[in-house]
């Protein structure tokens, strides 16, 4: 069983930045979970944002916010953030952490995540 809990959502103009969490309280090794971060916005289907693969070393990134947002990790707290600059207005929604069980994972697909977080919100002001 993997619990998740994001923090760090909030409101902020375009142009401006905000840094998700997401803090994992799990029985197995946090460093062999490929962590992923979807978004959702009302009445549209769950869309890939990205995710880090520790084991082989590699981020993946959707195409809208490549050069923008940054994936990263820290082991030693069980803990995966995204950094989120150059906001668009675009970019609001509800953002989700996931965790997908699979050592070498790194898809795009929300079905593949075996856990998720609550979410939360992301407002990006015009």
């Amino acid at each position: 069983q993997v619990q998740l809990v994001e923090s760090g959502g909030g409101l902020v103009q375009a142009g401006g930045s905000l840094r998700l969490s997401c803090a994992a309280a799990s029985g197995r090794t946090f460093r062999r979970l490929t962590m992923g971060w979807f978004r959702q916005e009302p009445g549209k289907e769950r869309e890939f944002v990205a995710a880090s693969n520790w084991s082989a070393g590699r981020t993946y990134y959707a195409d809208a916010v490549k050069g923008r947002f940054t994936i990263s990790r820290d082991n030693a707290k069980n803990t995966v953030y995204l950094q989120m600059n150059s906001l668009k207005p675009e970019d609001t929604a509800v953002y989700y952490c996931a965790a997908d069980l699979n050592v070498y994972g790194g898809s795009v697909f929300p079905k593949e995540y075996d856990y998720w977080g609550q979410g939360t919100q992301v407002t990006v002001s015009s």
